[in-house]
């Protein structure tokens, strides 16, 4: 059991997941994109008899990274540790950064240059790492100002200019750093959001991110600030419609967002303006995603509403698979990557 995404290099997809058998097992999985067979099944971590501490959680739910050449993999299981491995499955290295969540683990680590960039936001202390690709040592770790809570969020990497920023979504405040160092270009705060899940999404000048529980708020940020510009570069705000799960969709000029609840909106990128909202149905974890000209929106029900992209809402297909899809799907070449 693993809600962990597929991701996919070199003709190769791999996921996580948690083996309950064997005094608890979390290990990282590896099948052949062509044919479906089973090139890696490795033990990473042992953890004993352990229940996901929500019910809609598992315990693999963090996506894992593939570094560029396609050759080391990065997985993360919160709290119970993360490491790197080859894709002929040996262990690397190995590193626990211990924290406390309500909910169990969630964010998703990254690759950026010779780094692994992740968000740890337990209740008992919060912060985002820089580890050494090679060697999984600390280069890194900026601390997150108080008060502190829980979030579920992945980092993103986006350039501004000659300057790379690492975006970080954290309760009650995103913060934009510097990627080599750890040091703060700018922060945006939200005094009501925590527990966030959707990653940030970048274009035209903006980072577009959600603020989190009780009620999530959909905001886009001009990312050329300095210091706090929660008060000069937050350009516009959305509330109606905003997810608290699925992570937003930028296609062209347009961005797409799902909420939990299945009610999908589409609405200018620049401006916020809602072009379309459409009831999908079912609930919804998975992100869409943009393949082929479609855009894919998948349910937890094991359904899935293919759209043509556009201010106006035209569904191509509606289809059903057996089995819940908590994660979202993987591409590569001409076909889907989907787990149930």
């Amino acid at each position: 059991l693993g809600w962990s995404s597929p991701v996919i290099a070199n003709d190769k997809v791999w996921l996580t997941t948690f083996s309950a058998t064997n005094n608890g097992s979390l290990r990282l999985l590896g099948f052949s994109t062509t044919t479906g067979e089973s090139i890696a099944d490795v033990e990473v971590f042992r953890i004993g008899d352990t229940e996901p501490p929500n019910p809609k959680n598992s315990l693999a739910s963090p996506t894992p990274a593939i570094d560029p050449s396609g050759n080391r993999i990065y997985v993360h299981f919160g709290a119970y540790g993360t490491a790197a491995l080859t894709t002929t499955g040996e262990i690397l290295w190995t590193i626990r950064l211990p924290y406390i969540s309500q909910h169990g683990n969630g964010g998703s680590p990254i690759v950026y240059d010779d780094l692994v960039l992740l968000n740890v936001d337990g209740y008992d202390t919060a912060f985002i790492v820089a580890l050494d690709a090679a060697t999984g040592n600390e280069r890194w770790r900026a601390t997150r100002p108080e008060p502190i809570s829980q979030a579920y969020t992945t980092p993103h990497v986006i350039s501004v200019g000659q300057q790379q920023q690492v975006i970080s979504v954290a309760a009650f405040r995103t913060i934009a750093l510097n990627p080599k160092s750890g040091e703060e270009i700018w922060h945006v705060n939200y005094p009501n959001g925590f527990s966030n899940v959707p990653r940030p999404v970048y274009g035209h000048g903006f980072v577009y991110i959600t603020t989190g529980f009780q009620t999530p708020t959909l905001l886009a940020i001009r990312v050329d600030g300095i210091g706090d510009v929660t008060n000069s570069h937050v350009s516009w705000k959305l509330r109606r419609g905003a997810p608290l799960t699925p992570s937003p969709l930028l296609v062209g000029d347009e961005l797409y967002f799902v909420t939990d609840f299945g009610i999908a909106t589409c609405v200018d990128a620049f401006t916020g303006a809602i072009h379309w909202q459409e009831r999908l149905g079912g609930n919804h974890s998975a992100s869409p995603v943009f393949a082929g000209g479609r855009i894919y929106f998948q349910n937890e029900e094991g359904r899935t509403r293919v759209i043509a992209p556009g201010k106006e809402f035209r569904q191509l297909a509606d289809n059903t698979l057996d089995g819940s899809t908590l994660a979202s799907m993987a591409v590569s070449r001409t076909s889907l990557f989907i787990r149930t």
